[in-house]
């Protein structure tokens, strides 16, 4: 092999090795901000993530909640009111209890003057529960959809079949539990398991499961499943 052909195959092995290092380099999560800097991120959910079901000490906190305070300050909401919506610009609605129509209203004015929000909407969860079906603390089992994603263009579906299904969610490779189907005129994944909207000056990005959030049923299979919720809410901004 000449000089100049040797040349040549180095020259385009660095080039694709650069490539990966480049691509890598996007994938990695961007290092931690110091707890002072770091933004606000509303937190309206129905599932035990700031806390376990008994509420005691020693199950104070979930694996997805410590991930999204490295990169977060969070703010846990009780209701989508102009009030709790006022306190940040970016909100993690995940598997949300059923909202009062005054909030959806202003959960709808709150995205359309510049907010973003992350919404986990699972039409069957899986998550396992000690409290029994009634109970308020019990995770809901459906998310309680009265018009709000048709009111933003999207029909949600519930599955044809239980089980876990692998899927990817912005950008990375998940593992999903009885997810649903997004259907409508927003941005939706080949997958159909989550969609974008634009909303007036805001956006909505929703998500049609939120199982792969539970650390004892996924975590150790899918190790990015936390990672594709913390860039889905970069995203989201």
């Amino acid at each position: 092999m000449t000089g100049a052909r040797i040349r040549a195959l180095l020259l385009a092995v660095s080039i694709v090795a650069l490539a990966g290092f480049a691509v890598a380099e996007l994938r990695r999560p961007s290092r931690a901000p110091p707890p002072g800097e770091r933004p606000t991120l509303l937190l309206l959910t129905g599932l035990p993530l700031m806390f376990g079901e008994d509420f005691s000490i020693e199950h104070n906190g979930s694996p997805a909640l410590a991930a999204l305070q490295r990169d977060y300050r969070v703010v846990p909401i009780s209701v989508a009111s102009p009030q709790e919506l006022g306190q940040g610009r970016i909100l993690l609605m995940a598997q949300p209890r059923a909202q009062r129509s005054e909030d959806l209203v202003a959960l709808d004015d709150w995205v359309r003057a510049g907010g973003h929000v992350v919404l986990l909407a699972d039409p069957m969860l899986e998550w396992p529960s000690d409290r029994p079906l009634g109970d308020r603390l019990r995770p809901p089992l459906m998310f309680a959809d009265t018009g709000l994603l048709a009111h933003w263009g999207l029909r949600l579906d519930a599955p044809d079949a239980r089980g876990n299904r692998p899927a990817t969610i912005a950008g990375y490779r998940v593992r999903t539990i009885s997810p649903g189907q997004l259907y409508g005129a927003c941005a939706i994944s080949r997958d159909r398991i989550s969609a974008r909207c634009r909303i007036g000056k805001g956006s909505a990005s929703v998500i049609a499961d939120a199982d792969f959030l539970d650390a004892a049923a996924v975590s150790a299979a899918a190790p990015g499943n936390f990672d594709a919720l913390t860039a889905a809410i970069r995203g989201a901004r």
